[in-house]
């Protein structure tokens, strides 16, 4: 799983770096990314950079959340180590988010 992990907020900076980061991963193999038509997704930045390293966007139809995989990972997060669980400060928050998203197999 290919990951970029931030406290702020998404934008075209990061998914320009998620998509730079995949592509360092898999270098010659062709890449999809599917995305969910968010608007910074479709900056023209976003787009320049996915054609120059040749990774091909795809996005989901308008309000279509039973298409996006990542929306079936945020229910396992939360269900896994959010539910019913307290934090006494931010860090450890994060750090159960993190470990548990480090802990997953992906299809590799």
């Amino acid at each position: 799983m290919v990951t970029v992990r931030t406290t702020g907020s998404v934008n075209a900076q990061t998914v320009s770096e998620l998509i730079s980061k995949i592509h360092e991963q898999y270098p010659g193999e062709p890449v999809t990314l599917v995305m969910d038509d968010a608007r910074y997704q479709r900056n023209a930045g976003v787009q320049t950079l996915a054609q120059e390293l040749g990774v091909e966007l795809l996005f989901l139809p308008p309000y279509s959340p039973n298409l996006n995989l990542i929306e079936r990972l945020w229910k396992l997060v939360k269900s896994k180590c959010l539910r019913n669980q307290y934090f006494p400060e931010f860090t450890v928050f994060r750090a159960a988010i993190d470990d548990f998203l480090d802990s997953l197999k992906t299809g590799d």
